[in-house]
């Protein structure tokens, strides 16, 4: 469903169709809005286009560091679940090695009393 969403901005002023709702475009607008005035307190730029440009540069650094971020707690999400893996893999491995031993002491027990206990009766 395209919606229609006239942009006014730095004097110029243009419609533009986007399949996103509404209510989206507007609060994406809103942002945009607040980070041209942000650019422009912070640049003391008062060019339309030199803002408009320094903006979209600014908002590309933003995104390409939330970008990294995100990559990098997803990397760190992923050792850190693959450690855990290999820490629970090993601990049921010890576990198995430790039953796998209990069973064999009780069955050597089992052929010791067995043995033991028939040469008393004889």
């Amino acid at each position: 469903m395209a919606n229609d969403l006239l942009l006014d901005i730095l004097g110029s002023s243009f419609t533009i169709t986007a399949d996103e709702d509404e209510a989206y475009l507007k609060k994406v607008l809103a942002q945009y809005r607040t980070a041209i005035k942000n650019t422009q307190n912070i640049s003391g730029i008062t060019d339309t286009l030199n803002v408009a440009i320094l903006t979209g540069f600014l908002l590309c650094d933003e995104f390409n560091k939330v970008k990294d971020r995100l990559k990098n707690e997803i990397e760190a999400k992923n050792v850190s679940e693959t450690l855990a893996a290999a820490q629970e893999s090993e601990h049921k491995w010890e576990e198995q090695e430790v039953e796998e031993r209990t069973v064999r002491l009780i069955h050597k027990l089992e052929q010791a009393l067995h043995f033991f206990g028939n040469e008393k009766n004889i």
